[in-house]
């Protein structure tokens, strides 16, 4: 087959390398001669992974998803031999440019993300390619001051990525005040939310446009060292960054006199080993200062006193994605997104019970069902999307009659959730929402540093009231103290561990009560999820005899006969409960209530 003049890229991204995308590659190198065949990180598509985009000899683009060895041959049987075109695989094509599945993408509007997914993350001439290093040359080379950079980012009008939504440019503000030789810059890069990984996708999609947005901040308040914190569960972030700064350094975007100025910055990686409270920035301070990871008072605030003593700024990676387009676009550009309160773009981990999973970034101001349902495709369960946890495990449950809230902090904190980071966990109407709240106050106590009493004992309590409940053992006066307990765990906490972790119960009790009081008065999950209130039962009527239950039933709870209709039945006296059951009945002649 001649391959010649044909472009063959596959997404090599954390995700895509699980889904196999290494043997991909390496099929196509091999039955594709002559094609040239390179790799690029994540493009977002989680769900479609492994993307591979082919561009033939005359320039067109096509882009195809969920590839494995069969869908290789069945794409060069198409590129190379004329065959037919393979319509199930595709994503974007001159084919079918409307495909549903090319809205993903159409649908966004990428900032941050911009090269996610386009370029090599390992080359730097790739990166210059695409305007990189541009903004940061602009500045010194034209000799701008730290006044009118930081004046540009404040135009911007963008506010911290990583949860709190503090704006950048008066962040950066303060440590510009202070007088000292040495100021730090950190990039916040311990993303523990579960179910998130829009920093993980950036730092190892393009490690480039994080460290030119860091030298980009360190210019405006004068830093001239700085730490890139990435947990270390993130080795491919690790990697790439680290060749990153290794390929900066000999192009002379790092160390000292930075194309022949008077800046110098020196950047380095501390990995972290996995604490949630890291997260928190006086906590991920002391960690990188070798200390255990726990928050310290404030004032003094790290713009004043921070790493080692000396003024600090720590800035999200998603944050720091933006800067470069900001300089070389400019702030009013970047202001033209969004509303009023919240300017520019936002990014999303979209997972869970939602068709097409990924990472979303998409204009402040844009509402939540858009995302959902828009972009998200709704629904991959058929089951109605009951609700999504927004912000993380401390974020809060938001309830479909409010998925019309834009995308805005003080939209959302309304709603008692909080923008968070960006994690955005769909959940369709079999998610028990006291079972959810159990889970992520048991994810909040075990990640509790200890340093506080009311985060320390109080998620604890809190998380043995709610066990109680799922197990039907609950009353109701159980729900004041749920209210009561969780509002003093805010109120008497240090950091923003414990200042939201209770924001799940909060939120659960104000949208769906009634499933509170279910579990109590009815001793009944509404959701068929709480193992103590479900039992299961053989519908005889559709029973054909399969045997596939009792095999897969750990406690030999299920008896019958193979392949007589109507014989197999359920011993409850042996039955946990666990479900496996459920998820192997191909007829669903299993009820669970």
């Amino acid at each position: 087959m001649n391959a010649q003049g044909i472009e063959i890229i596959v997404g090599e991204g954390t995700c895509g390398i699980a889904a196999g995308s290494k043997e991909v590659i390496d099929i196509f190198k091999e039955q594709a001669p002559g094609a040239k065949v390179r790799s690029v990180s994540c493009a977002g598509m989680c769900h479609m992974e492994v993307i591979t985009e082919v561009r033939d000899a005359t320039g067109k683009s096509f882009m195809y998803g969920k590839v494995n060895k069969k869908g290789v041959a069945k794409i060069l049987d198409f590129h190379l031999k004329g065959g037919a075109f393979p319509e199930e695989l595709q994503i974007v094509s001159p084919q079918a440019p409307e495909h549903e599945n090319s809205q993903y993408l159409a649908r966004q509007t990428r900032i941050a993300l911009r090269n996610v997914g386009q370029l090599d993350p390992t080359s730097i001439e790739e990166y210059q390619s695409r305007d990189g290093y541009k903004a940061i040359e602009k500045i010194l080379r034209e000799g701008l001051s730290q006044d009118q950079v930081i004046a540009e980012v404040k135009t911007a009008g963008i506010r911290g990525r990583g949860g709190a939504g503090f704006p950048t440019a008066v962040k950066w503000g303060f440590a510009k005040a202070q007088d000292s030789e040495t100021k730090y810059l950190v990039c916040n890069g311990d993303e523990g939310d579960p179910g998130a990984f829009m920093d993980r996708s950036l730092l190892e999609g393009d490690p480039h446009n994080v460290i030119e947005g860091m030298l980009i901040a360190a210019y405006a308040f004068g830093a001239n060292k700085g730490y890139a914190y990435i947990r270390a569960e993130y080795p491919l972030a690790v990697k790439n960054f680290g060749l990153a700064i290794e390929k900066a350094k000999k192009a002379g975007y790092l160390g000292e006199n930075i194309l022949g100025s008077k800046m110098s910055f020196e950047l380095k990686i501390k990995e972290g080993a996995g604490a949630f409270v890291c997260g928190e920035e006086t906590a991920l301070l002391a960690s990188i200062e070798g200390e255990r990871g726990m928050p310290r008072l404030r004032p003094p605030f790290p713009a004043v006193k921070g790493l080692f003593g000396k003024p600090t700024i720590i800035n999200n990676v998603e944050t720091l994605s933006n800067l470069a387009w900001i300089i070389n676009q400019g702030g009013e550009a970047y202001a033209a997104y969004g509303t009023e309160d919240s300017k520019g773009t936002k990014v999303f981990a979209l997972a869970g019970a939602v068709k097409r999973g990924g990472l979303v970034e998409v204009p402040m101001g844009t509402t939540l069902r858009e995302v959902i349902y828009d972009i998200g495709g709704g629904s991959s369960t058929d089951r109605p999307i009951k609700a999504i946890q927004l912000g993380g495990p401390s974020g809060g449950v938001i309830p479909a009659e409010v998925f019309d809230t834009p995308i805005e902090y003080a939209a959302i904190n309304a709603t008692g959730a909080i923008m968070g980071s960006g994690g955005m966990i769909v959940m369709d109407s079999k998610t028990c929402m006291v079972d959810l709240a159990k889970f992520f106050m048991e994810f909040n106590h075990l990640e509790s540093c200890g340093k506080c009493t009311l985060c320390r004992i109080g998620t604890l309590r809190i998380r043995e009231l709610l066990s109680k409940i799922s197990e039907g053992k609950g009353a109701m006066e159980d729900l004041d103290i749920l209210e009561n307990l969780s509002k003093q765990v805010m109120s008497g906490s240090l950091c923003a561990l414990g200042g939201t972790a209770p924001n799940p119960v909060l939120t659960t009790l104000r949208y769906f009560r009634s499933e509170y009081e279910a579990h109590i008065n009815e001793k009944r999950c509404p959701a068929a999820v709480c193992k103590a209130l479900i039992s299961h039962v053989v519908i005889q009527a559709d029973c054909t005899g399969c045997t596939l239950c009792e095999k897969a039933c750990p406690t030999d709870a299920i008896t019958g006969q193979p392949k007589v209709a109507h014989s197999y039945e359920i011993d409850m006296n042996k039955c946990i409960n666990c479900s496996m059951c459920v998820e192997v009945c191909k007829p669903d002649c299993i009820l669970v209530e």
